[in-house]
């Protein structure tokens, strides 16, 4: 029958095994991520995770070994523990690694959202351009035909001032016509015999 302590160093060694795992499938989720922020940000929390109870397992066994009383499997022990250390170690640049490809991710969205808003703010003043282009040609129109207006009027002014003086003329000689009538009318009444 094994001691309990082979037992807990088989169930650490395990659970080191079982971490490591998970931590390889979280980081291969990472690179093959493409969704939003939201989702990269839950996939390094959990890395995170793993990772503090992958250290906290080798701690058990490194503590484990430590307590073994044949300095053979103390050593044997110990190596492994090293070893795990190691992949760790590896596994923690992969960690740094997913880390700043959730920074860049982030800046690059960041980014897209300023894009955004320039393209958004692009197309506000297209169309108040638009609108004032309209405005513009609206009152260009209307001017077109005020002018219209004008010139018309300038010709019906010309025309009454020339009739103005027609009138006068007329008036002038009906008037004349008047007085030689009331004056040959006179002589006529006063001056029968001229």
């Amino acid at each position: 029958m094994a001691a309990p302590q082979d037992v807990h160093v088989r169930i650490c060694n395990q659970e080191i095994v079982k971490f490591d795992l998970e931590v390889k499938a979280l980081i291969q989720d990472i690179r093959d991520c493409s969704g939003p922020l939201s989702t990269l940000t839950e996939l390094n929390t959990k890395v995170k995770e793993k990772f503090q109870q992958l250290r906290h397992r080798i701690q058990e066994l490194e503590q484990s070994a430590k307590e073994q009383d044949k300095e053979s499997e103390k050593q044997v022990l110990l190596q492994e523990v090293e070893n795990h250390k190691k992949q760790m170690l590896r596994k923690t640049t992969k960690e740094s690694l997913a880390q700043t490809s959730s920074s860049i991710t982030e800046s690059l969205m960041g980014i897209s959202r300023m894009m955004s808003q320039q393209v958004q703010q692009s197309e506000e003043a297209m169309q108040t351009l638009a609108n004032s282009s309209r405005t513009i040609l609206d009152a260009n129109e209307e001017f077109k035909s005020m002018s219209g207006t004008i010139q018309l009027g300038r010709k019906l002014i010309t025309k009454y001032n020339r009739r103005e003086l027609t009138d006068k003329l007329l008036i002038f000689l009906a008037l004349a016509l008047f007085l030689a009538t009331v004056l040959y009318i006179i002589k006529k009444r006063l001056f029968p015999f001229l």
